[in-house]
């Protein structure tokens, strides 16, 4: 049996929670040390004498009070005068939170860090290479959820994450237990709020180019500034100059793609394209993969919801092994060993799940995508053709091509969950593998509006 999610939730692709037991309640982030953030690192340095011929790259690891990554590097690049391209780090984190992460800066030295408010800095060595998104195994998390209407509930959600997920261990005597939930992407992959990056994808997959730019320049949402929904709404009038002229100067790719869209005399697909091209290459990506995402949380919901397991594979699943490198208390798949099931081998793939050396996939769909068979294989299409979409639709110009790939449809984390004496909250504390969401743990004890999630 399955409980329906919230309406922001559907419009994503979330249709439905695994836990049919009500929520705590609750929000996030009242302060922003009531969500810390600690990544699980997997980067090797040598000491910070080593040569700076062989090893150019200064490692940091800091903690930000309050700041977006993206911002800090800026922040911390433009203090030292160098390029923004010559800062990196393995995972983009959000502003309203305390996190600790990895920097790698190129070509300077310790003496050249500035001092940033908000900012704790500590020189961890030097690297041969910059820092990237593969050298992030996982993140710690600590969160408060502040103002619970039924704390007494989250013990019930707990039982029944472990009934659904097959979990059958209780924890230590600390106190965890490990639960299981579904790998969904969260809110924060579509825009949490305004949920239209899949929409853009979507468009642009479809080959419907003025379609993806309407999506994302007009399309306004109750949840905006009046301003900005007006601004919207002369958008979809197709008067760019007009809509120019009323945007908020803070949404620069707004504007930036209004621009091309005036400089063009926009009347021909190409010209569509070529506003969506002026944006940044990681936001053009961004679009196809939250289409990805959004594809693969409709099938993880349609799963749910014929009650297929999502803990062990049913004939025709396609399952990925273990990655080797990875952490043994944050196992991942590796996605370049995968196996199709037969009905001969369910069981023996199953022994496999359970031992955490295999995981049930579902597909991010690309170019190179083969779909499973059977009823998993069933549900994969209908979703694709739901949508209007094939794995060759996703052949496309430039940075919005996408070869796909398959993901893992469960996490499973060891979680505390206690009462603080200070209020009505509950601390949560659990880790996740690399590209899974918190909020898609702590959706299955709250249960309410996304948006108390961001």
């Amino acid at each position: 049996m399955t409980r329906d999610a919230h309406p922001r939730e559907r419009a994503v692709g979330m249709d439905v929670y695994a836990s049919d037991v009500d929520g705590v309640g609750g929000r996030l982030r009242d302060r922003d040390e009531h969500f810390r953030v600690v990544e699980r690192e997997a980067f090797a340095t040598e000491p910070v004498d080593a040569p700076t011929g062989d090893y150019p790259y200064l490692v940091c690891r800091v903690t930000l009070h309050g700041w977006d990554t993206n911002d800090y590097a800026r922040r911390l690049s433009d203090a030292m005068g160098i390029s923004r391209e010559r800062v990196s780090w393995a995972g983009t984190k959000d502003k309203h939170a305390v996190t600790t992460q990895l920097f790698s800066v190129q070509g300077v030295d310790p003496d050249d860090l500035p001092d940033v408010d908000g900012a704790d800095l500590e020189v961890v060595g030097r690297a041969g290479r910059d820092i990237y998104f593969g050298d992030l195994a996982g993140n710690e998390f600590q969160v408060r959820v502040s103002d619970v209407d039924h704390p007494e509930n989250a013990a019930g959600v707990t039982d029944a994450l472990q009934e659904w997920g097959g979990v059958d261990e209780t924890g230590d005597v600390d106190g965890d237990r490990e639960v299981a939930v579904p790998n969904f992407f969260g809110q924060q992959r579509f825009g949490s709020q305004r949920p239209v990056t899949h929409e853009v994808g979507l468009a642009i997959a479809r080959g419907d180019w003025k379609g993806a730019v309407l999506a994302y320049v007009a399309n306004p949402n109750d949840a905006e500034r009046e301003g900005t929904r007006e601004a919207r709404e002369i958008a979809g009038t197709e008067d760019w100059q007009a809509a120019l002229d009323a945007y908020p100067r803070r949404l620069r790719y707004e504007r930036t793609m209004l621009h091309t869209l005036i400089e063009r005399d926009a009347s021909e697909p190409a010209d569509y394209r070529a506003a969506l091209e002026a944006l940044p290459s990681n936001l053009q990506a961004l679009f196809v993969h939250a289409a990805q995402s959004y594809v693969f949380n409709r099938v993880l919901s349609e799963r749910l919801r014929r009650g297929i397991p999502f803990h062990r594979p049913v004939a025709g699943d396609v399952v990925c092994f273990a990655d080797a490198d990875a952490p043994d208390d944050l196992p991942v798949p590796d996605t370049d060993r995968a196996q199709r099931v037969s009905d001969r081998r369910v069981d023996t793939i199953a022994r496999h799940c359970e031992r955490g050396r295999a995981f049930v996939t579902a597909p991010l769909v690309g170019t190179d995508t083969d779909l499973a068979d059977g009823e998993p294989g069933e549900i994969e299409r209908d979703v694709l053709e739901d949508v209007d979409l094939e794995p060759g639709d996703f052949d496309l110009p430039g940075e919005f091509d996408s070869s796909g790939t398959r993901r893992a449809i469960q996490i499973t984390t060891p979680m505390t969950v206690e009462e603080p004496e200070d209020g009505d909250a509950l601390d949560f504390s659990f880790a996740l593998p690399s590209g899974s969401y918190a909020t898609t743990v702590l959706r299955e004890y709250c249960k309410v509006d996304p948006l108390d999630l961001t």
